[in-house]
C-alpha cells in the first residue's frame, strides 16, 4: 500500500467521524452526560471547531497530524465515554444545526495565537542566546 492510498482513506475515516462532531457538542451540554465525558467531548469540540489549528497545516506531516489523527481519536474516545441513548437523542437535532453551519471557537483559536507567540519567543531567545 502506498502513501497516497493510505492518508486518502485516512482522510475518508476522519471525515466521517468529523461527523459526529455536532452530536458531541449538543451531548456534552445534555444534562444526561457524565462529567468526565462532557469534559472530553466538549476539548474535543472546542480543538474542532476552533478557526486555528494547533499545528498549522502548512508544517509539512505534522500540519495534518490533528485533522487525520489527534481528532478523530478524540471523537472516537468522547464518543464511548457518552451514553448510548445520549448520543442517539442527539443525532436528529445535530443534523439540523448542521444546516446553521459550524460554529467558531475563538477562545481555542486564541489560545493557539499565544502559544505560538510563546513559542516563537522561546526559539528567538534561544537563536539570540547563540549569535
Amino acid at each position: 500500500m502506498n502513501n497516497n492510498s493510505l492518508i486518502s482513506k485516512l482522510k475518508a475515516i476522519a471525515k466521517k467521524l468529523k461527523q459526529n462532531l455536532f452530536v458531541l457538542y449538543l451531548s456534552y451540554k445534555d444534562p444526561r452526560t457524565p462529567w468526565y465525558a462532557k469534559l472530553v467531548a466538549m476539548l474535543v469540540v472546542a480543538y474542532a471547531f476552533s478557526p486555528i489549528d494547533l499545528i498549522p497545516d502548512f508544517i509539512p506531516v505534522l500540519g495534518y497530524l490533528d485533522d487525520l489523527i489527534i481528532v478523530p481519536l478524540g471523537i472516537i474516545l468522547a464518543l464511548k465515554l457518552i451514553p448510548p441513548h445520549v448520543i442517539e437523542d442527539n443525532k436528529e437535532a445535530a443534523e439540523k444545526l448542521k444546516l446553521s453551519g459550524k460554529p467558531k471557537n475563538w477562545f481555542v483559536a486564541t489560545l493557539f495565537i499565544i502559544i505560538w507567540i510563546i513559542f516563537a519567543a522561546w526559539i528567538s531567545k534561544i537563536i539570540i542566546h547563540h549569535i
